[in-house]
């Protein structure tokens, strides 16, 4: 089976959001710190990931994350705008690495590596049964 209508090397994605009460340390569990969170980081990480694959993979396939390796490296405060950023540097099989990143108005806030299987949805949701 084709798992991709083109060469995935170098595909990319972004994803942009303002940092509201929602994304922030304070609404994962660390109270009063109102700044971008770091699970909410990774999540904009994940997603810029998902969104550079999902026009070249084959008809009933999507990606779902396996691993993550980041380092938080800034605050970003609440009204700043965070654009998460990935990009495909290795592809075995079904397996793709990206390089991935995000930044606010005045630096990187957060760097790494976002590893993503693509699977057969229906496949994939039938095992969850």
């Amino acid at each position: 089976m084709k798992l991709f209508s083109q060469n995935p090397i170098g595909l990319s994605g972004k994803v942009s959001r303002t940092v509201d009460a929602t994304m922030t340390a304070s609404a994962v569990g660390s109270g009063g710190v109102d700044v971008l969170s770091t699970p909410t980081m990774i999540l904009l990480m994940e997603m810029a990931a998902a969104e550079a694959v999902s026009g070249a993979l084959a008809r009933g396939l999507v990606t779902v994350g396996t691993g993550v390796n980041v380092r938080h490296q800034a605050a970003t405060p609440m009204g700043d705008t965070v654009v998460a950023a990935a990009v495909v540097t290795a592809v075995e099989g079904r397996r793709l690495t990206f390089a991935v990143e995000a930044r606010d108005s005045e630096r990187i806030v957060g760097t790494g590596t976002h590893v993503r299987m693509a699977v057969d949805l229906q496949r994939f949701m039938s095992s969850l049964r």
